[in-house]
């Protein structure tokens, strides 16, 4: 139903914030990773999960599009609702799920809350197939300073995903640039792609 919502940060709770958009305030929950990387009236894109129960309308919201995947395929799994598949993603980056996953390493899924022995063996079980192709890939070190986070977002707001943008940034000698020459530095390489 929805696949974004854009708009203005105007509350950021435990589990969730509230994203204005239009004048409309949408109660978001998401993950404690996307949560750390937001900040108060900031304007920002949620990517959004829709979720209609008996009790109500939920939104589920990610700050990238690579986190809302995982959300999906975590849900796919037997006996895992949005809860969880939340609080998974709030312990463990997509990457480190992806790896656990491939690498069948349940200790690393039991970290998360609600994640025991057998619920982590359902999940490589059921979702190493579908992660078959999924390259290892060690977590990106860019040094995490303003003008990259603010370079960051900037490049999500025009459809890349996180994913993508740290690749190209760690190509880049960032040291003297501000956020609009990485921006447009990356812009460069990202349209080669």
């Amino acid at each position: 139903m929805y696949e974004y919502i854009r708009g203005k940060i105007v509350a950021i709770k435990e589990e969730y914030i509230v994203l204005d958009n239009n004048d409309i305030g949408y109660k978001i929950f998401t993950s404690g990773n996307s949560i750390s990387k937001l900040q108060l009236n900031e304007i920002c894109t949620m990517y959004i999960y829709f979720n209609l129960r008996e009790d109500g309308i939920y939104l589920y919201g990610f700050i990238d599009e690579e986190e809302l995947e995982i959300f999906n395929l975590l849900l796919l799994v037997s006996k895992i609702g949005p809860k969880t598949a939340l609080g998974t993603l709030s312990a463990l980056t997509p990457n480190q799920i992806k790896n656990a996953i491939v690498n069948n390493d349940l200790n690393t899924l039991c970290t998360a809350p609600g994640i025991g022995k057998k619920t982590a063996g359902r999940i490589v079980l059921e979702l190493k197939d579908k992660l078959k192709d999924h390259v290892v890939v060690e977590n990106v070190n860019i040094e995490d300073t303003n003008e990259i986070n603010t370079a960051i977002h900037g490049l999500m707001s025009l459809g890349y995903t996180r994913s993508e943008i740290i690749q190209v940034i760690n190509k880049i000698n960032t040291e003297d640039l501000n956020a609009e020459d990485i921006i447009r530095e990356s812009l460069k390489r990202l349209s080669k792609n």
